[in-house]
């Protein structure tokens, strides 16, 4: 047999693990804007809400993006509350679970959108009534996110949604 035959019978060929997910009826795909979305989405707007909702899923690279607590610490602050309280005091759920084996953390806080236009930006966001579902999923190729985020009643409508698509992530 001729040696690069031989050399290519015998090479095994690994691609790399990713994050592996479906989008649930209803939801709109859109083209990714920018290189470190892997996917997004618009959820439609609940009656009588202004826009649509979204989800968006990141990946910023295997060491990227920060550990856990910092980024619960990041969403937290992208919401401010119309009485002043810590976004952390009104958080309705702070939760870690599994879904495939990932471990995720899950933080869900209405209030004020108040994040930055753009990364380093001193315009921010002032969005009432938002509600914002982030998560940290941790895989053995690094940190994977999803943001769902819009007017508090659309991702209420939503909201089931966004639990089914968590629960159906893999990492292949």
């Amino acid at each position: 047999m001729p040696l690069i035959l031989s050399l290519l019978l015998s090479t095994v060929v690994s691609l790399p693990a990713t994050l592996t997910f479906t989008a649930p009826d209803g939801w709109v795909a859109k083209a990714p804007s920018s290189s470190m979305r892997l996917a997004e989405f618009s959820l439609p707007r609940a009656t009588g809400d202004a826009e649509d909702g979204s989800v968006t899923v990141f990946f910023f690279g295997a060491t990227q993006g920060g550990n856990v607590q910092a980024n619960i610490d990041r969403w937290l602050g992208q919401m401010a509350q119309p009485d002043g309280r810590a976004s952390k005091d009104v958080a309705t759920s702070t939760r870690s679970t599994t879904t495939s084996g990932l471990p995720l953390t899950v933080v869900d806080v209405p209030g004020t959108y108040v994040a930055e236009v753009a990364p380093g930006s001193s315009e921010k966001f002032n969005k009432p009534g938002f509600r914002q579902i982030a998560v940290y999923i941790d895989t053995p190729g690094g940190p994977y996110f999803v943001k769902a985020l819009g007017p508090a009643k659309t991702i209420a409508k939503w909201s089931a949604s966004v639990d089914g698509f968590l629960k159906g992530i893999s990492y292949k």
